[in-house]
């Protein structure tokens, strides 16, 4: 999708869809609107693909009726974040990094795109991982229980504080 942008160019429209479902940002497949938030969607989505070890084009949870982004916050959000990881990636050293890796990808799964980071903010988040304090994710987009849309504290029972992150992001610009 960024490939598409003109030179100082932030947003536009499109006449038509293109992309993989499942990739796709919901302003991007409702509106064909594009910003340089819809490449962090795509982001969060593979991210997301990569932890769990599980394909967003199946349906997950108990009773099978989750798509992977609303699985991810469910299992999230009920503080079972190390049950939603790959077995592989099965490091009780690191869950803290992975439970703080699964909540960058829900905050760039978000329905509104103003709610996601910009990756240049991701990429500081992943560099400060140790020390990083953030936003609570609200629902992810194209979920199926959208009045649920408020932004949820999970009581996770680690020293994880949820907070707004105060940190000055510098934006990088090309020559």
């Amino acid at each position: 999708m960024a490939r598409i942008f003109k030179k100082d160019e932030v947003e536009a429209n499109t006449d038509r869809i293109v992309g993989t479902m499942g990739y796709i940002p919901p302003e991007y497949a409702i509106e064909g609107r594009y910003s340089t938030k819809s490449d962090v969607f795509s982001f969060g989505v593979l991210l997301l693909q990569i932890i769990s070890g599980k394909k967003n084009t199946c349906l997950h949870g108990p009773n099978e009726n989750l798509n992977l982004l609303e699985y991810a916050f469910e299992m999230w959000k009920d503080g079972e974040g190390m049950e939603f990881m790959d077995e592989s990636l099965d490091d009780t050293t690191h869950s803290c990094k992975l439970l703080k890796c699964m909540k960058i990808a829900l905050l760039c799964v978000q329905k509104n795109s103003l709610d996601r980071p910009t990756m240049l903010e991701v990429c500081s988040m992943f560099k400060n991982i140790e020390n990083l304090v953030m936003n609570s994710p609200k629902r992810p987009a194209f979920s199926t229980r959208e009045g649920e849309d408020q932004v949820v504290n999970i009581p996770n029972g680690s020293s994880e504080e949820i907070d707004i992150d105060n940190a000055t992001i510098t934006q990088l610009v090309a020559r």
